[in-house]
């Protein structure tokens, strides 16, 4: 990579209109230092001014893209169409609600520069309440542990990845969060620095109650779709395996007193009932299996999401 690298500054947007301007004036002044930059921002359905004041941006500054979705998708479709318009050397993904430190972008592209593939800011001193700080530091130790990659902050939406990362990873749901684990499970690098977190000075918090839960829910998502995506029969078809096998055992334990002892079959009828069922079970799981390697096979259509796409060389 080069000493000068082109940047990509990915921005989820999701009703900010008070901190915009504000936010734009500040990363604009830290992106300056680079000779080839984008920013580009991805409103998420906003229903305040939000895509106005973006429009108006887009207008005086042909660096900056707006991306329109037609509703509110989440944030993960958001980064994920925000990756796939990117054209930098290195791409930082940012929230604009200003509680990221848009002074913080070199120190992260410079961790890039020196060989990692992934670059994840760590909120050390967060400034936000203990009702959100706690239940992320579960999270944190949980995802950690069962992801194997090293880091404190996997939901920090101050990271930098190679562009290599973006366009190998799919985010979508509530992944996002795992961006880092994502990135780590097909062979990248990834490490973390501490990084500026301010407290929150513009619009509301997106965190709520259901999200810590439904984070555990994307963990398991993320896990089981990073190992067997690809070959769900893998996964699927153990399991039938497995209730084939219990089933034959249930099957052969009355043929076995039956020839050995002679002791009739109605003697075991609930167990060999048993076994049948198992039986079937195991054909279903094996069944649901060849389905997913069928869809995998044939599927590849999503939602369209986009609305519209705006930069200063539009009419």
């Amino acid at each position: 990579m080069s000493n000068n690298p082109s940047i990509s500054i990915i921005v989820p947007v999701l009703n900010e209109e008070g901190s915009l301007e504000i936010f734009y004036t500040e990363t604009s002044k830290v992106l300056r230092e680079y000779s080839d930059w984008e920013m580009i921002f991805v409103d998420d359905g906003s229903d305040d001014e939000s895509f106005n004041i973006i429009r108006g941006i887009t207008e005086k500054d042909s660096h900056v893209t707006l991306i329109q979705f037609f509703k509110n998708f989440g944030k993960a479709d958001a980064l994920s169409e925000g990756f796939n318009h990117a054209n930098g050397d290195v791409v930082i993904t940012i929230d604009a609600d200003l509680q990221d430190d848009p002074a913080e972008i070199p120190r992260l592209v410079a961790k890039i520069q020196e060989g990692w593939d992934v670059v994840s800011g760590w909120k050390k001193d967060r400034k936000d309440p203990a009702s959100k700080r706690i239940p992320s530091k579960l999270f944190n130790l949980v995802t950690r542990i069962f992801t194997g990659i090293k880091i404190h902050d996997f939901n920090c939406g101050l990271k930098a990845y190679r562009r290599k990362v973006v366009k190998a990873i799919d985010v979508y749901g509530g992944l996002h969060r795992y961006i880092p684990a994502l990135a780590g499970q097909k062979g990248f690098s990834v490490t973390e620095i501490e990084v500026n977190h301010r407290p929150r000075e513009f619009g509301e918090t997106k965190y709520s109650g259901n999200r810590f839960f439904h984070g555990f829910f994307d963990l398991f998502t993320m896990l089981f779709t990073s190992k067997y995506f690809d070959r769900p029969l893998h996964f699927f078809g153990f399991i039938g395996l497995f209730c084939i096998l219990i089933s034959t055992v249930c099957e052969v334990f009355p043929l076995y007193d039956k020839l050995g002892y002679g002791i009739p079959f109605q003697k075991h009828f609930a167990l060999i009932v048993f076994g049948a069922m198992v039986f079937v079970l195991g054909l279903w799981f094996f069944s649901i299996g060849l389905l997913g390697e069928l869809f995998i096979k044939t599927s590849g259509t999503s939602e369209k999401k986009i609305h519209s796409i705006y930069t200063k060389h539009q009419g």
